[in-house]
């Protein structure tokens, strides 16, 4: 039983052409796969569905695709080293990066985006396990709805900053086009809570590694005295390269939480793949519980779980940050921080890669701030050092 995948965006794109889908992978049953999910949408059709990168490169100015799902492991010419070939021939193609779990596969995943690569997807080791193709349906076509959308209204591709800054280079997201002004409505912001935060939670998707990698960097002062809690939608193994970045980027301790572990200041937690991470309190300490529950938002972890036990150990002293990614997960969870008393911040669309989940808080009016993502590191020293404003 597949998942029905109803979108404003798909009724809305069924005015315009279909987005054309280039499908890259030596499998002839994954190929086969993507190619019917693809083709029974509305709004997209596979312009082309090829077994190499080499033919993919080849191909390219004929199948002319708009997005491209491209395998990393291929006989000829691998994924990462079409990408930038891809890139080169057409800068505004969107690529989503797709592979198994492996830590090779996600290293590569990782080194992909830096190259300029919009996204990544796992594959699930067979599509004979139901659950695992059916997540795998549903995120892909929502990612291939969302980059189609943006590239559609003309926004330029999202900001896709080195996952680890060269030493001496600056710390600031480099674009690979540079993003213009995005109009938008005006959005009620809320005051920033009057109780000092004690603590700073961060959720994130599409976009996230990224985003996240830029944001500690900045974020010494704050880490060394506040505990800092991260939910990014990501799967296992991913999660355990994307601790490693932080740590590297933000030159403090960040890994995978622990279930039953005390949080404690200098530390960065984040939840790992396919468990949900919350925390609650045990006598004067907080404590981290990770939940091999259903996944929330079709996500595990999910950021919601995260925000709204996080009340329970803090109260209305809570900082949240919702970066880029899709869907609206981080929303449900931010209402409950603002109603206890806590503030919420959002990535805003222009430098997002999809301003979803930063886009349903604003837009929910529950933000005290929407911000570049390089705006807000510089707020929340502030703001943790006992700026209010």
């Amino acid at each position: 039983m597949s998942v029905a995948l109803v979108s404003p965006l798909a009724s809305s794109s069924m005015r315009q052409e279909p987005l054309r889908v280039m499908v890259v992978d030596d499998s002839v049953v994954i190929r086969g796969l993507i190619s019917r999910w693809i083709g029974s949408e509305p709004d997209m059709m596979v312009a082309g569905s090829l077994r190499t990168g080499l033919d993919a490169v080849n191909q390219l100015e004929r199948i002319n695709p708009d997005v491209a799902v491209l395998d990393i492991e291929m006989p000829e010419l691998d994924g990462i080293s079409a990408l930038p070939q891809l890139l080169a021939k057409k800068r505004d193609l969107i690529i989503i990066m797709a592979s198994t779990l492996t830590r090779r596969n996600a290293e590569i995943s990782f080194k992909a985006l830096s190259l300029g690569a919009s996204d990544y997807i796992p594959k699930p080791e067979s599509t004979r396990e139901a659950s695992a193709a059916e997540i795998f349906h549903h995120d892909l076509i929502q990612k291939i709805r969302s980059f189609g959308a943006k590239l559609r209204r003309g926004v330029p591709a999202a900001p896709s900053p080195a996952l680890v800054p060269a030493p001496g280079r600056s710390r600031e997201p480099s674009f690979r086009l540079q993003p213009s002004p995005v109009a938008q409505p005006q959005l009620v912001r809320r005051a920033f809570s009057i109780q000092a935060p004690r603590v700073l939670l961060i959720g994130s998707s599409t976009g996230g590694p990224q985003a996240l990698m830029s944001l500690v960097g900045e974020l010494g002062p704050v880490i060394d005295r506040f505990p800092v809690l991260i939910t990014q939608h990501m799967p296992p193994t991913f999660t355990t390269i994307l601790a490693e970045h932080l740590a590297r980027s933000s030159r403090r301790p960040a890994r995978e939480a622990i279930d039953g572990e005390i949080v404690k200041a200098g530390q960065i937690y984040l939840a790992p793949g396919g468990r949900h991470m919350r925390v609650y309190r045990h006598g004067a300490d907080a404590v981290i519980a990770l939940d091999d529950g259903a996944p929330v938002n079709f996500c595990k972890p999910a950021v919601d779980p995260l925000f709204t036990s996080a009340i329970e150990v803090w109260q209305g002293s809570i900082m949240s940050v919702i970066l880029t990614g899709m869907g609206s997960d981080g929303t449900r969870g931010g209402k409950d921080i603002v109603a206890a008393g806590g503030s919420v911040i959002a990535q805003d669309e222009a430098t997002s890669v999809v301003w979803g989940m930063p886009g349903a808080a604003a837009n929910a009016g529950i933000c005290a701030a929407i911000l570049p993502l390089n705006q807000i590191a510089p707020k929340l020293v502030r703001l943790f050092s006992g700026d209010r404003s």
